[in-house]
């Protein structure tokens, strides 16, 4: 291949890569006619066959930004079918209850306190449970629950910012208000991203959320996950006092170390009253549910 030749491929695959760069960022080359002369000129490309830009803020009425409940929770978050609740519970108990059994070095190093067990818990539930998935968590179950449905996390809208941190109703520009966030501390969590249902824990299903405030602590809020039936071991079934609650009680050292699991009635009859999970306990703010069951059963 001689001089002449190289320089002209040299001068091809330089020409190729300016024309996809300009592509790339939107941009055609295009002739024109100039008097007699066709010049070539760069324009934008029609918006009509651009990608959309998913970092736009929609308008104010885009049907994605939609709040049938009115909780500042989405509706593209919510799960509205009834298979997806189920999931969702089932998951979300049997992930929480797993980390008070496996081996205490194994529980994720991110799980230091009870709203890190809570965001994790959430996140890994919204997860695709795949082999993959099984692998890297360590989370194994013999008859697992069915698959959710409606979105896998991190893929939506609002991308792993799964948690509202603001109060206000839902807009357009939450997606870059900071109105959502990957990290919410336990008062948040109650406030903007769960509902009260009830204070009586007879009322309460699976992946429901004790909530506490407990003044005489640094840190006043605390949360406990109701399980209810295990899905790992045996369950001592027909009393309703059997069923199977899990929190992290924020001990420092190894993630692990925090992790408790106890019966609803080890904690009806707690010694210290300000932990039971009674009517008349002010320190009871009472049992809480996701904003994305929202509405359901």
């Amino acid at each position: 291949m001689n001089t002449s030749m190289r320089l002209q491929l040299a001068t091809l695959g330089v020409a190729c890569c300016f024309f996809l760069a300009l592509r790339a960022a939107g941009y055609r080359v295009v002739l024109v006619d100039v008097g007699r002369r066709p010049t070539a000129r760069i324009q934008p490309v029609s918006t009509k066959r651009r990608l959309p830009d998913l970092g736009a803020s929609p308008r104010p009425s885009d049907p994605l930004w939609a709040d049938t409940v009115g909780d500042s929770t989405p509706d593209f978050l919510r799960l509205d079918d009834a298979a997806d609740q189920k999931a969702f519970r089932d998951w979300f108990a049997a992930i929480a209850e797993f980390q008070a059994l496996r081996p205490s070095a194994d529980v994720p190093t991110e799980i230091r306190d009870c709203a890190a067990l809570l965001r994790y818990t959430y996140r890994q539930t919204l997860r695709g449970h795949d082999e993959e998935w099984v692998e890297e968590t360590g989370i194994d179950l013999d008859s697992a629950p069915g698959g959710i449905n409606k979105y896998r996390y991190p893929f939506t809208p609002l991308g792993a910012k799964l948690f509202r941190i603001k109060l206000g109703p839902l807009a357009p520009d939450d997606v870059r208000s900071g109105a959502f966030a990957e990290f919410a501390d336990a008062k948040t969590l109650r406030e903007f991203n769960t509902f009260f249902v009830s204070r009586h824990t007879r009322d309460a299903r699976p992946g429901d959320i004790l909530f506490y405030r407990q003044l005489e602590q640094n840190e006043p809020f605390h949360s406990m996950i109701f399980v209810g039936e295990s899905r790992w071991l045996d369950h001592a079934s027909g009393d309703w006092t059997a069923a199977i609650v899990v929190y992290h009680n924020g001990e420092p050292g190894p993630a692990g170390k925090g992790m408790r699991r106890v019966t609803l009635a080890e904690l009806l009859n707690h010694p210290s009253p300000r932990w039971r999970p009674v009517a008349g306990n002010a320190n009871f703010l009472g049992v809480y549910r996701w904003n994305i069951l929202k509405g359901a059963d």
